[in-house]
Order: structure tokens, then C-alpha cells, then sequence
């Protein structure tokens, strides 16, 4: 084993980077908290009205839109200036912490004057959100070693999804016994603590640091990784044909994954399934949960380990993922649920008496682990053919389609459903197919991945010998 093994074999996830994980939670969580006091906020902003849907449907989409403009300028600035990255991420907690501490000040019942009080901290929240996701993915980059990537991004994922949780069950419960300020004071707190955390404790890196074409070089303390990204590298790496297939895929991706929710929580929760909000909570808190977790840290170590010496395999998994995911989504549709009075579905006891209950669980949870493999697969293959200065970027270009066609999801979902009756078999097969074309576009990019990935590495040997020339001169 060579000495660059045996270092990542002895590098720690948990220990080494453990202020990550705290940080993101709480940032998942705040957003949660967001989500799911939408309903009880329009009440607190308009006492005795009805829910006004276009304002704080106004308020969530001018949010999702902010951070995925925001994060383009964000990464572009990361990659321009070798700032450190930590840093950024720390002013991103403190504007965030702070934004969500000032929520709480809020004068309840003024209707539009605290609606737009409310629009004018979250849309700051919003702004500085898109500084995290890419600073992340340039800091990893150069961080955690290339087999332990899958792992790194599984507990990432775990991290956010658990934190989310918490937050949905702490936020409905403190603004059902009237401390809705408590939310926004203590998340924001809790955010900027662990922003100070972070920063003492996470040591920023030499930007190339993981790559093995730059590693010897970037031992020496005098030698630094300095270089930008101009026009034409730019067109001969990131619009290379498996970034133009990654960039094209998460759009139909996007929209797929958006309009999940959409169809399960209303064919689940209406007639004549009768679920409560409450047992379909217990329901994917069991199931969604627990796929999650084996997906995200069992399946994530297997992908490391399968993909240690070739790293196509990272697009069998993801093209595994996206097809099973389409699968399983279409064929929980076609399980006869049982037909419930709505008293029957507060009974949890009665929901789980039957076994087509835990068929249904089973699927959903296989979904999520195996779906799993494309939210761990996906970043390690777009860090391997993007060099160190273009990974904020990258990112950002991603995040922003991503985010728009998933905020269409549901759009595109509420529609089907409405034009076909409540149709939700045909609806489920209607957004199945729609995954199809991004299953396609990775498979068309198995003949470009390697040759994609070689023409990085011949780059980064390339600026190897440079930053040598430059260090012996």
C-alpha cells in the first residue's frame, strides 16, 4: 500500500470535519423551519384570515430563487480569489444567524408591514445561503480524499435530512404552544455558534491539495495553488460533454424529484386512503428515515470502495439510482392501500395491521437507499472532471437549474393531477417517464466520462511542472 492509501485509509470523517456536519444541519434545519411554519406564519401576519397562499407562496419561491442566483456569484467569487473558503462559510453563518435572530423581533398581526419585515430578513438569509453549498464542495474538494468521497457526501446528506427532521418536530411544536419567536432566536443561535465552531476547528487547505498530479508539489509550504479559470479553460473543462450531461440531466432530474411530495402526501392523505398528517409522518420517519441512512452511509462506503480505482463506476450507480428511483415511485402507486375512514387513519396500530402497509414501507425505503447513490455519486464525478479553481461554479451553474426545475416540480405535478381526475396511477407514470431522459444522458455519458477525466489530469500535471518551475527558479 502506498504511503497516499495508507493516509486515507487513517482519515477520519467524523473527527476530522465533524464541524461540517453540525453547521449544515442547523442551516437544513432553519430552512425546515421555514417550510414548515408557512401556514402558522400567515396566520401570525393576518390574525383571523384565511391562508394567504400567493404572498407566502411568493415569500418560499422568492427564497429558493435568491440562493440559486446567489450561489453563482458566490462560486465565481470562490474560485476567482483564494479568500478562504472557511471564512466565507463563517460570514455565511453569521449573516444567516443573525437574519434568522432578528425574525424574532417581528410585531405579530400587522399583515403586509410583517410580511415584508419578514421578506426583507429571509431574502438576506437567502442571499448568503448560496455561499454554502459551494463553498462546501470547493473545501471537500480539497479535503477529504478521493475514497472517502462517497462516505463524506452519505453523512453530509444524513446530517441535513436528520437536523431537518428535528426541526420540523421542535418548530410545530413551539409555535403550537405559542413560542414561535424561540424558533428563529434559538436556530439563529444556534447557527452562528456553530459557525464559530467551524472556524476554529476546520483547517483550510491548499486548494488541489487531493489531487494526485499536484501532491508532491503542494508539500513544499512555499508552493501555492494560484491559478484562475479564464475563457478558453473554461470552455475546454466545464463545458466538457459530461458537465454539459450533468447540467442538462438535473433539470429533468429536478422536476422528477420536486414532484415526489406533491403526489405521495395527497394520494396517501385523501380519499380513500384517509392517512393522518400524523401517521404519515410516523410512516416516513420509519421508512424515508431509515433508506436514507443505509443508502447515505452502507451503499456510500461500497460506492467508495467499488470506485477506488475506477471512477466510471460513480456513473453506473447514478444511472442504477435514477432508474430504481422511477421504478419504485411508479409501482407504490399500484399497491391496493387500504380504503380508511378518516378515524381509522389516526390509528397508527390499525395503519400497520396490514401487510400491505409494510410492502409499501419496504419499497419506499429500498427508493431511498438505492436512490441514495445518485446524491452520493454525483458530486465526487463532477469534482473529478472540474479543476480546483472551477469547482464553486460548477456547482453554482448546477445548483441554479436544479433549483428552478425543482421548484417546478410540484407545479408540473398539481397540474397532471387536476387535468386527469386525480388520476395519481397515470400522474406517477407521467413523472416517472419524465426521470427517463436524465437516465439516458448518463448513459451517453459513460463514452465521455474517461476521456473528460484524463484531460483534467493531464492539465494538473501540466501546472505540476509549472508550480516546480517556479519553486526551483
Amino acid at each position: 500500500m502506498t504511503n497516499k492509501n495508507h493516509e486515507d485509509s487513517d482519515f477520519n470523517l467524523v473527527k476530522t470535519i465533524w464541524p461540517f456536519y453540525v453547521l449544515t444541519g442547523f442551516f437544513s434545519m432553519s430552512f425546515s423551519g421555514i417550510f414548515i411554519l408557512i401556514v402558522p406564519l400567515s396566520f401570525l401576519f393576518w390574525p383571523g384570515e384565511p391562508f394567504h397562499a400567493f404572498e407566502m407562496g411568493l415569500l418560499i419561491t422568492s427564497m429558493l430563487w435568491v440562493t440559486s442566483v446567489s450561489g453563482v456569484f458566490f462560486g465565481k467569487f470562490i474560485d476567482n480569489h483564494n479568500f478562504k473558503r472557511t471564512y466565507i462559510l463563517f460570514i455565511v453563518a453569521l449573516a444567516r444567524g443573525f437574519s434568522f435572530i432578528m425574525l424574532s423581533f417581528a410585531n405579530e398581526g400587522r399583515g403586509m408591514e410583517t410580511w415584508w419585515y419578514f421578506f426583507f430578513f429571509i431574502m438576506i438569509f437567502a442571499f448568503f445561503a448560496g455561499g454554502n453549498y459551494t463553498s462546501v464542495i470547493s473545501l471537500s474538494n480539497d479535503i477529504i480524499p478521493k475514497t472517502h468521497r462517497s462516505r463524506f457526501f452519505g453523512i453530509y446528506s444524513v446530517s441535513r435530512h436528520s437536523f431537518q427532521l428535528v426541526g420540523f418536530v421542535i418548530a410545530g411544536y413551539l409555535v403550537q404552544i405559542g413560542f414561535w419567536r424561540l424558533v428563529f432566536s434559538g436556530m439563529g443561535l444556534a447557527i452562528l455558534i456553530s459557525g464559530v465552531i467551524m472556524v476554529f476547528k476546520i483547517k483550510e487547505p491548499k486548494r488541489g491539495a487531493q489531487h494526485k498530479e499536484l501532491l508532491d508539489v503542494l508539500k513544499k509550504d512555499s508552493v501555492k495553488y494560484d491559478f484562475q479559470i479564464d475563457r478558453e479553460m473554461m470552455k475546454k473543462t466545464m463545458l466538457s460533454k459530461t458537465n454539459l450531461v450533468a447540467l442538462i440531466e438535473g433539470i429533468f432530474t429536478s422536476v422528477f424529484l420536486g414532484s415526489l411530495i406533491i403526489i405521495i402526501l395527497p394520494y396517501m392523505q385523501t380519499e380513500p386512503h384517509n392517512f393522518s398528517p400524523f401517521a404519515t409522518g410516523v410512516f416516513l420517519a420509519i421508512f424515508g428515515l431509515s433508506g436514507g441512512v443505509i443508502g447515505q452511509v452502507i451503499l456510500a462506503r461500497f460506492s467508495d470502495k467499488v470506485s477506488q480505482e475506477n471512477h466510471t463506476r460513480r456513473l453506473y450507480f447514478i444511472i442504477v439510482a435514477l432508474s430504481y428511483g422511477a421504478f419504485a415511485f411508479v409501482i407504490m402507486f399500484f399497491l391496493p392501500l387500504p380504503y380508511l375512514t378518516v378515524e381509522q387513519g389516526k390509528d397508527i396500530a390499525l395503519l400497520f395491521s396490514f401487510p400491505v402497509i409494510w410492502l409499501f414501507g419496504c419499497i419506499y425505503l429500498s427508493s431511498r437507499a438505492i436512490s441514495s447513490l445518485y446524491e452520493i455519486n454525483q458530486p465526487p464525478v463532477l469534482q473529478d472532471i472540474n479543476l480546483p479553481e472551477a469547482q464553486g461554479q460548477i456547482t453554482s451553474w448546477n445548483r441554479l437549474l436544479e433549483t428552478i426545475a425543482f421548484g417546478s416540480g410540484p407545479l408540473i405535478a398539481g397540474i397532471l393531477i387536476s387535468i386527469t381526475g386525480y388520476d395519481y396511477q397515470l400522474v406517477a407514470i407521467l413523472i416517472g417517464v419524465i426521470a427517463i431522459p436524465g437516465i439516458l444522458l448518463w448513459v451517453l455519458a459513460l463514452k465521455y466520462f474517461e476521456e473528460d477525466h484524463q484531460n483534467i489530469s493531464k492539465i494538473l500535471s501540466e501546472r505540476a511542472q509549472i508550480l516546480n518551475s517556479r519553486n526551483s527558479g
